[in-house]
């Protein structure tokens, strides 16, 4: 048991029940389980920045009262985060819906700017979340523009490409409509939604406040959600232009996969930029 972890065990009154054990699957964090006097739980090492982004992300995510579980954190210090590990069980049409039906209380407006108080991290990537009025201007000057740049620096898009980027973030005006924020999960992809005894779970926040479409075309992107899901999601308030939105929010996905990835994602980067030129 290393010492940091066993400090901040004791601090939170929790007792290990043995040594953790670590989990596949952590792509950017060490992830393991540690079975604890208070039930299992699920540890996490990584920077102490990205850490303390997750943990208050989960407290928002939990804090936003809708039917969605949310693991609860038993503690954060330093490099660690310690959180409650759930029970999953697979997919059925019902939790489908009732997944579909979380996010739609989760993404009512808030009120608030676009954006969060502090800086968190999508993956280990830094997200920049100065909140500003505009939604448009939120993803230009927060999203797309300081990706396209960091991705060009690192020869990943050539001169080109950004231009043609940076057109269509200097572009929003024209066609979407600024809107009140939300509160989005920030990193919905399928491997974080759980679905439990106790009901669809979300994990792994990169919560800020911006348009709801964030969430679904993350799900499209990189998951395959069910015609039940969506008609439930949607309950007839689809956007005649979702086919456009879903194009511009699966931007800052990709350019943040192929930023950590690599070039592999660039064909995708590029064939998105066109539909939104072709739009």
């Amino acid at each position: 048991m290393p010492d940091e972890l066993d400090a901040l065990l004791r601090r939170c009154g929790i007792r290990p029940l043995g040594e953790p054990t670590a989990l596949s699957g952590g792509d950017i964090a060490a992830v393991y389980r540690l079975a604890t006097d208070r039930g299992e739980a699920v540890v996490k090492r990584d920077a102490p920045a990205r850490l303390a982004g997750e943990a208050e992300g989960l407290r928002a995510l939990d804090e936003a009262g809708t039917r969605l579980v949310v693991p609860e954190v038993w503690g954060q210090d330093r490099g660690w985060l310690v959180m409650e590990a759930l029970e999953t069980t697979p997919p059925t049409p019902a939790s489908e819906v009732a997944l579909a039906e979380g996010l739609a209380e989760l993404h009512a407006p808030t009120g608030e700017p676009h954006g969060w108080p502090r800086d968190n991290a999508c993956g280990a990537t830094p997200q920049p979340n100065g909140p500003l009025a505009d939604g448009r201007a939120f993803q230009r000057e927060r999203r797309l523009l300081p990706l396209a740049r960091a991705c060009h620096a690192k020869g990943l898009l050539d001169h080109r490409l950004r231009e043609r980027l940076e057109d269509v973030a200097h572009d929003l005006e024209t066609w979407l409509p600024d809107a009140p924020a939300c509160l989005v999960h920030g990193d919905l992809w399928s491997g974080n939604v759980l679905h439990t005894p106790r009901g669809p779970a979300l994990i792994d926040p990169a919560v800020y406040r911006h348009y709801p479409e964030v969430d679904l075309a993350m799900l499209t992107l990189f998951g395959a959600p069910s015609p039940a899901f969506l008609e439930a999601y949607w309950d007839g308030r689809r956007p005649d232009d979702w086919p456009r939105r879903e194009a511009l929010f699966q931007l800052y996905p990709l350019l943040n996969h192929l930023l950590l990835f690599g070039g592999s994602y660039r064909g995708a980067v590029e064939r998105t930029v066109a539909r939104l030129e072709g739009a």
